[in-house]
């Protein structure tokens, strides 16, 4: 059996999910899932690296056929991360998710041994100049991000972990000690 770990992500919008992921993509050892949804790109963005942009009816159709570890609709729009990836990624090398609260309880149904990890902001106001220095959305917009931030941030005690976003350095390097742990762990069971 291998020690590979399904390393899940979560966390309020703005509170660095993306940052962090990138930082520890540079160590190198993980795969990036990658998810399918129906929104829009975004500037910058790139089908089949940021996501799998797909209509409504494609995903759809991929519920229907079995083929999402999890899926939601969140903020009007479904996203969903693709199980075959997952499953044949995780042979390999650890596969991180980095996916909204919903999702990643489904995934601890789907995968109880997977690795899931909140990630928190320093305090509200922090949160809230992270979303508007993005640039990408309207004053109304983040406000309706800002409040799912209480509901997401009440799931925190189902992950195993939850580390402060504050210093990008010392997060990064708090989180490559918790998957280190994590996988020392695993090897002893």
């Amino acid at each position: 059996m291998s020690n590979n770990l399904l390393i899940v992500f979560s966390g309020p919008s703005g509170v660095g999910k993306g940052t962090l992921v990138k930082e520890l993509l540079k160590e190198g050892g993980y795969a990036l899932s990658v998810s399918c949804t129906t929104r829009g790109m975004r500037e910058g963005e790139k089908d089949g690296e940021s996501y799998f942009f797909i209509s409504k009816d494609e995903f759809i159709k991929e519920i229907e056929e079995g083929g999402f570890l999890e899926y939601s609709n969140h903020f009007g729009n479904y996203y969903g991360t693709p199980r075959k990836f997952v499953e044949n990624q995780l042979a390999e090398k650890d596969v991180i998710l980095e996916i909204e609260v919903d999702g990643a309880l489904q995934v601890k149904k789907s995968y109880p041994e997977a690795l899931l990890i909140m990630i928190l902001p320093p305090d509200t106001e922090e949160l809230k100049r992270r979303l508007k220095g993005r640039g990408t959305e309207s004053d109304e917009k983040i406000e309706s991000r800002l409040l799912r931030t209480d509901y997401e941030l009440s799931k925190k005690d189902l992950y195993n972990y939850a580390v402060v976003n504050g210093d990008l350095a010392e997060c990064v390097q708090k989180l490559k000690e918790i998957i280190g742990f994590e996988k020392t762990r695993k090897i002893k069971d």
